[in-house]
Formats: structure tokens, C-alpha cells, sequence
């Protein structure tokens, strides 16, 4: 039989000929199918079959740091330059991100991938691999800054992307369920429904909103290898976790050696991360809210960036006095301007209606500002809106763009704006924000519409026009997210 997946073999007709069975047969009868072309002496090879293999490898892995979290694992890299999980790696990177200083490119890298992977793999058995200085590059900030980032050469990502794959199935079972930063199954969206309910369900009165100054650039060293070496024993993955960290920076024909941090844009780089914050934060603050700790305290943390919910003001305050002299420690620090402690909550507006003072003061999370709010029966609401930076930071791209594509044809920019729209929906979609949302599609196609009256003096782009554009091109706002408690329960 023929099921499923397996069309390959030969059919044999079955049924005979409707009339007779003399020869030549008096009325046709059914033809057979044999082997496919190409098939014949030839064994397919495939990648879902090698997929699952690789997983139920580092099922084994992630068991027995499940079941003993104190066991250091000897033998790792053996997973790390298998030709199949380096090949899954090489497909898993971008197509179109940007070349390291080796110029290596996607494409080109895969018109011989076989024999290139083979030689990596050799090169990483027998210790010859060496790690290539990362491309300094910049993109813009918020607050109009430029951020460095580091793009590592081509090789570097799949071989860092195996090792990722490798130690998440260790570190996962060791990360504590309020770190939600670059982990599988893990959004920023999970993040901010945690806090969300955690404000709205706790005794939450006063909440600290932190960020660390140049995390990923002030990282240490030596105490991020040490605390690899809590549960990694195969010298050869440390050895290699050095070699990245050492690689330097190429700027400007400049090659500067790195002595700290780690760069922003390989594959290993937001690991690392996780896991000197999991050792210096996550189980500090895990272990000071069971001892020093009163009253009802979340926390919730997405990377650098981490918010704190205290019940009571002192507590608030004496954690952070405590937490800044645990992270001079490591090297890290607060920074002054987005680090701040609010009174916000379900009594914060009573409370400052007592005191006479105005409303609660908001903080933003994650692109969202949040803001104490009630229903129409008068409860507490946590209502999260669209931050204004990112907001105003959007729309302004999307002018820049409309600009370059001006004389574009419409169909072209209409479908733009689409892709452009649904992505913000499915991001910023959370309830409470339908009316930020309605705002955004307003200004972008009232963007277009001036940028279409500029393509010739003599234009004849109405409104009208414009609203037959609206409906074709620009779809409605929608709510893309469930309410946060609905998420959790589910």
C-alpha cells in the first residue's frame, strides 16, 4: 500500500479492462505507475528525520540537568561540531544578514556546504578552529544615540548557534521562571503578562523600574567563565566561550582586543547574558525576597531590563540600596536616568488623593507605558498604551520610507504598509491599546496621502482618494493578545 510519505514504490493495476480480455483488450485498461524518476538507487536524506535525532540527543542532556542540578557536564562538544547540528545551524542563521570582516556571505557558503561543513566540523574536533574579530556596527537609539553591535563572520554564527543549541538544554533547567529574556518559549509578551497580573493580583504599592547601564559592555570576564564552570566541566566549550569573548572588535581597520563585555549580535552573546544576571541577579533576588524580604514582592526581568513590585515603601528602598552594592560587585551599575522607584498599584490614587498630590506617576516596560487606571465600576486596571518614543520613533521611519518609495507604484507602497501595520497590530495589539493602535493607522495613511500629492504638481489625490487607498491597503486596527490573566491560566 501506498500511505502517506511513501508514494515511491510501483503501482500494479488492478481492475481489468471493462470488456473481454483478448489481445489487443477491447476497451482500455487502467495504467500503472512505476518508481519515480530519480529516486531509483538513491536514498533520500532527510532533515526532519536528522532534526528529531538531534533533539532526542539533547533530551538525554537536559534530563540529567533536570534531575541533578549540582552535576557538571564533561562531555559537550561532541554535539557541537556534529555535521548535522551544524548544518541545521547554517540554515537557521539570516540569508540576508550582513557579512564579518571575512566578507563569507550566506550564499556563497552554501554552493559547497557539504565540504565546508565537513572542514569545520574537522577544524572544531581538532582544535584549529580559531574565532574571527566581530564587525563593529551601529544602529540608532531611542534617545537618539547609537548602539554598537558586533557581526560576527559567518562561521562564527553557526558554530556559536550549535553551542547555544547545546547549553540551553543545561541552562534551561537551571533559569528561574521569572527570567524570560532569549529563551524558547519565551516572549516579551509572557514577560508582560506576568507583570501584569502580578500588579493586579498582589499587594503591589510601589515599583522599581531598573535598567543596567552598558550591560552587554560591561560584562566581566572572568567571572562570567567562572560561572560557566558551575555546570560546564568540558574545557573544550569554555575554551571556545574564550575565544569569542577575546576575539575583539574590527572598526575602522582597528582591531581592538576585548577585555569585557560581549558583543551585541552573535548568537551566544544574549546566553551569556542570562547567565551572568541568572548567578549576580536572578538567584540574589530569589534568595533576599525568602530571608530579608516583607510582604508581597514580584519581579520580572527581560534581559538588562527588570521591574520590582514591593507592597511596602522601606522594603523598596532598602532593596535598592542592597542590590546596587551586589552589582558594583560584578561590575555592573544602575543607570541614574531610567532607574527609578514610583508608588503605583491598586491604592497608589487613593493613597495620593489623601496626600493631596496628583496621579500616579507611570513607567514603561518592554515599549509599553504603564499606567494606573479603573474600570467603569470603579476597580483597578492596569493599562498599558504604546510608549510615546516608540510611537513617534515608528511613524518616523515610516515617513523616511514613504519618502525613498515615492514614485513607487501604489500597489507596491500599499502592500508595504500592510506588512508594516500587521506588524505593529501583532505587537502592540494588547487590550487597553485599541486606541493607540486606531492613532498609528491614522497618521501613517495621512503620511501617504501628502507623500502622493508630492509625486507631480499636478495631482489629483483627494481624500477620497485616499479613502478608497485606506480600505484597499490599510487594514483595521485589531487586538492580537488575550487579556494577560488568560494567557497565564492557559
Amino acid at each position: 500500500m501506498n500511505r502517506r510519505g511513501k508514494s515511491d514504490s510501483r503501482i500494479v493495476p488492478k481492475k481489468r479492462p471493462n470488456k473481454g480480455g483478448g489481445a489487443p483488450p477491447s476497451a482500455e485498461g487502467v495504467e500503472g505507475r512505476g518508481l519515480a524518476k530519480g529516486n531509483t538507487g538513491r536514498q533520500t536524506r532527510h532533515r526532519a528525520r536528522n532534526r528529531k535525532r538531534l533533539q532526542q540527543d539533547l533530551d538525554r542532556v537536559r534530563q540529567v540537568a533536570e534531575r541533578d542540578k549540582g552535576v557538571r557536564f564533561t562531555t559537550l562538544w561532541h554535539h557541537v561540531y556534529s555535521i548535522d547540528r551544524l548544518r541545521e545551524s547554517y540554515y537557521a542563521t539570516k540569508r540576508d544578514g550582513s557579512a564579518g570582516v571575512d566578507g563569507e556571505t550566506w550564499q556563497h557558503y552554501g554552493e559547497e556546504l557539504e565540504k565546508n561543513l565537513e572542514d569545520l566540523s574537522g577544524r572544531l574536533r581538532r582544535g584549529a578552529y580559531r574565532a574571527k574579530p566581530v564587525k563593529r556596527a551601529y544602529v540608532p537609539k531611542e534617545d537618539g544615540r547609537m548602539r554598537p553591535i558586533g557581526v560576527p563572520v559567518l562561521e562564527d554564527k553557526i558554530v556559536q548557534r550549535a553551542t547555544t543549541e547545546v547549553l540551553n538544554a543545561v541552562y534551561e533547567a537551571d533559569f528561574i521562571g521569572f527570567s524570560y529574556g532569549f529563551r524558547r518559549g519565551r516572549s516579551q509578551h509572557n514577560a508582560l503578562d506576568a507583570l501584569a497580573v502580578g500588579i493586579e493580583r498582589r499587594k503591589v504599592n510601589w515599583v522599581y523600574d531598573a535598567d543596567i547601564r552598558g550591560f552587554f559592555d560591561a560584562i566581566d570576564h572572568e567571572w562570567l567563565v567562572k560561572f560557566v564552570e558551575h555546570r560546564i566541566a568540558d574545557q573544550r566549550v569554555i575554551r571556545h566561550i574564550k575565544k569569542w569573548l577575546k576575539a575583539g572588535v574590527l572598526e575602522d581597520g582597528v582591531w581592538q582586543i576585548g577585555k569585557e563585555g560581549t558583543p551585541q549580535g552573535g548568537s551566544i552573546s544574549p546566553l551569556l547574558a542570562n547567565i551572568y544576571l541568572h548567578y549576580v541577579l536572578d538567584l540574589w533576588v530569589q534568595a533576599w525576597r525568602q530571608s530579608a524580604a516583607r510582604g508581597d514582592i514580584i519581579y520580572v526581568r527581560y534581559a538588562d531590563d527588570f521591574v520590582v513590585g514591593f507592597e511596602h515603601k522601606e522594603v523598596a528602598e532598602q532593596f535598592q540600596t542592597e542590590l546596587r552594592e551586589r552589582l558594583r560587585k560584578f561590575g555592573l551599575e544602575l543607570h541614574s536616568t531610567k532607574t527609578r522607584l514610583v508608588e503605583f498599584g491598586r491604592f497608589a490614587a487613593r493613597d495620593r488623593r489623601r496626600r493631596g498630590e496628583g496621579k500616579p506617576e507611570t513607567f514603561s516596560f518592554l515599549g509599553f507605558t504603564h499606567i494606573c487606571s479603573t474600570t467603569r465600576k470603579g476597580r483597578f486596571k492596569l493599562l498599558r498604551q504604546t510608549k510615546a518614543k516608540k510611537f513617534q520613533g515608528k511613524l518616523k521611519e515610516v515617513r523616511t520610507e514613504l519618502r525613498k518609495r515615492m514614485h513607487w507604484r501604489v500597489a507596491e507602497v500599499g502592500w508595504w504598509l500592510t506588512q508594516v501595520l500587521q506588524g505593529h497590530y501583532r505587537y502592540y495589539g494588547v487590550p487597553g491599546n485599541l486606541p493607540a493602535l486606531k492613532k498609528f493607522r491614522y497618521e501613517v495613511g495621512r503620511a501617504w496621502y501628502w507623500t502622493l500629492r508630492r509625486r507631480s504638481q499636478k495631482t489629483k489625490v483627494t481624500y477620497e482618494t485616499l479613502s478608497r487607498l485606506e480600505k484597499l491597503w490599510l487594514p483595521p486596527p485589531r487586538l492580537t493578545h488575550p487579556y494577560p490573566d488568560q494567557r497565564l491560566r492557559v
